[in-house]
C-alpha cells in the first residue's frame, strides 16, 4: 500500500472512530464494470454478516453501482474490508 493510501485510510479511521459510536450501521458504496466478477467477490466479501446488498446498473449497462449497508463493529474493520475489495479490477469506492 502506497503511503497516499496509508495517510487516507489514516485520515479515515480517525473521523470514523470521533464521528461514531461502534458496533453501528455502515454504508459502503462502489461502481465497478459490470462484465466484471468483482460484484460476486464483493458479495462474497460481506457474507455471513446480515448485509443488505442492493445494486444498479448503469444506463448503458457498462457499470454497476452496489450499496451495501451492514453493521460494523469497530472503525478498523471498516477499513478492513475495504481493503479486501481494493484488489477487485475496475472499482471505486465512494
Amino acid at each position: 500500500m502506497d503511503k497516499k493510501t496509508e495517510d487516507f485510510y489514516s485520515r479515515l479511521k480517525e473521523e470514523l472512530s470521533n464521528s461514531t459510536l461502534w458496533p453501528s450501521e455502515y454504508l459502503y458504496k462502489f461502481i465497478l464494470p459490470s462484465s466484471n466478477s468483482g460484484i460476486a467477490k464483493i458479495e462474497s466479501e460481506f457474507n455471513d454478516m446480515g448485509a443488505v446488498i442492493t445494486t444498479q446498473q448503469s444506463k448503458t449497462g457498462k457499470f454497476t453501482s452496489v450499496s451495501i449497508s451492514v453493521t460494523m463493529p469497530s472503525a478498523q474493520s471498516v477499513i478492513d474490508k475495504y481493503i479486501a475489495v481494493s484488489d477487485i479490477e475496475g472499482i471505486i469506492s465512494l
